[in-house]
């Protein structure tokens, strides 16, 4: 069963992710679905707040995949698939190992991906609403 959420603006981005991962305690792979510009990035960074991430959280568009730390837990690895063109790009960054770790992950373009990804992993869709700043979350 599906949840849907609404942001009005970032400052309920916060909440979302608290909801996100009380919903899926025991997840570790989540994947963002959305269009360019839809607050991907936006929301993960928030995500790796709330968990006490204390690195500097940017897109990895060119780099595949950041890691963070500054939680107690262990690091969360950031991914971003938007510029593969061939599947094994993501076999040869270790995109299976990753998600295998244990550790977090967010990966941002997964349908680049998808099979690749565990049975587990959670899917987290950001579609715009009616306002500019207006985004609904489904997961």
């Amino acid at each position: 069963m599906s949840q849907q959420v609404v942001a009005y603006s970032v400052d309920d981005l916060d909440a979302i992710a608290v909801l996100l991962l009380a919903t899926h305690p025991q997840a570790r792979v989540f994947a963002f679905f959305g269009e360019m510009a839809a607050g991907k990035t936006t929301f993960i960074r928030t995500l790796c707040a709330r968990m006490g991430v204390t690195d500097n959280v940017t897109s990895p568009t060119f780099a595949i995949i950041n890691e963070y730390h500054g939680r107690t837990e262990g690091a969360v690895f950031h991914f971003d698939f938007y510029r593969i063109n061939k599947m094994q790009e993501a076999r040869d960054v270790g995109a299976e190992s990753y998600f295998d770790s244990g550790e977090y992950c967010f990966i941002e373009w997964p349908e680049q991906v998808g099979e690749l990804l565990p049975d587990e992993t959670v899917a987290v869709r950001i579609a715009r609403g009616e306002g500019d700043q207006t985004r609904v979350f489904t997961f």
